[in-house]
């Protein structure tokens, strides 16, 4: 025997978890991409150009 019951109140609380989890990870998401396209634009700023990877074989032949 399954001794459940779900009303409407019930699924109305789950739907609202439900939705409020969706729109914290929106938030979440939007908040760490302006996080990481901040970091980017003063990159940009202080090198007057996109930021580049050096290689490690770079850094060991300007280092010589």
């Amino acid at each position: 025997m399954i001794f459940g019951y779900l009303d409407a109140g019930s699924g109305s609380l789950i739907l609202q978890a439900v939705l409020g989890g969706l729109a914290g990870i929106a938030v979440a998401f939007r908040a760490w991409k302006a996080r990481m396209m901040g970091k980017k634009a003063i990159a940009k700023a202080e090198t007057g150009a996109e930021p580049e990877t050096v290689s490690d074989e770079t850094a060991v032949n300007s280092e010589s």
